[in-house]
């Protein structure tokens, strides 16, 4: 075996994917997805991109391995003596912090729903709607529910991030949009004039956990 092609495999050995995805992470919070390039990557590892892909194909599959890990690490264990309608709160809020700490994590998820991420929350939600006594016949449309509200809250960050990026911010976007609401039609959109004053101001935290409780009101009361 050639010298070089022996020095390729120790080097790519010498590497991990859980330090290849843990350093991407670290690119993607500093950069965003733009700035992680298999370039990049080597140039913090220390290595040749050769090495990197040993462990893994390619970009598509580094951002999947990297969103996977922050939402496995982000999600609550279920904790004895809290109920199933705490944790499913307590999950979806996990989501969002992560989301507000990890902007890029928001595109990766609404961007690719059958990924592994993802199935780790709807099962996450599935098995509380199982403990909360959720029939069989309820608990797919339950559940699927649920992580839509989530998965809708993945796509406006990322909408949102696009929208910082571009020297935007939060107060003047929804102030922006507030205003525009608020010089419609009276007639034809009485309540979207309404609630243009609350929309500029709202609080993002409290109106996501007020639609997952809305939801948990709704499944408790199909059942």
């Amino acid at each position: 075996m050639p010298d070089h092609t022996r020095r390729t495999d120790r080097r790519a050995e010498a590497l991990t994917k859980d330090v290849i995805v843990e350093t991407a992470i670290a690119i993607l919070d500093t950069q965003g997805v733009p700035g992680l390039t298999f370039r990049a990557l080597a140039k913090q590892l220390a290595t040749g991109s050769g090495a990197i892909y040993w462990h893994v194909a390619d970009k598509d599959a580094l951002l999947a391995a990297a969103t996977d890990r922050i939402i496995a690490e982000a999600l609550p264990r279920s904790v004895e003596g809290t109920s199933p309608r705490e944790v499913i709160r307590a999950l979806a809020m996990a989501v969002f912090d992560t989301l507000e700490t990890h902007p890029w994590v928001g595109a990766q998820l609404s961007g690719d729903p059958w990924q592994y991420a993802v199935l780790r929350i709807l099962e996450g939600v599935g098995a509380q709607l199982d403990a909360l006594g959720v029939s069989e016949a309820n608990r797919f449309n339950a559940a699927t529910a649920l992580l839509s509200f989530i998965l809708g809250l993945a796509g406006q960050y990322a909408l949102r991030a696009r929208r910082l990026a571009a020297g935007a911010n939060r107060a003047e976007i929804l102030g922006a949009i507030a205003a525009q609401w608020s010089q419609l039609d009276p007639k034809r959109h009485p309540f979207v004039r309404q609630v243009a004053a609350q929309l500029a101001d709202h609080d993002d935290r409290e109106q996501f956990l007020a639609g997952i409780d809305l939801i948990l009101a709704g499944i408790a009361g199909s059942d």
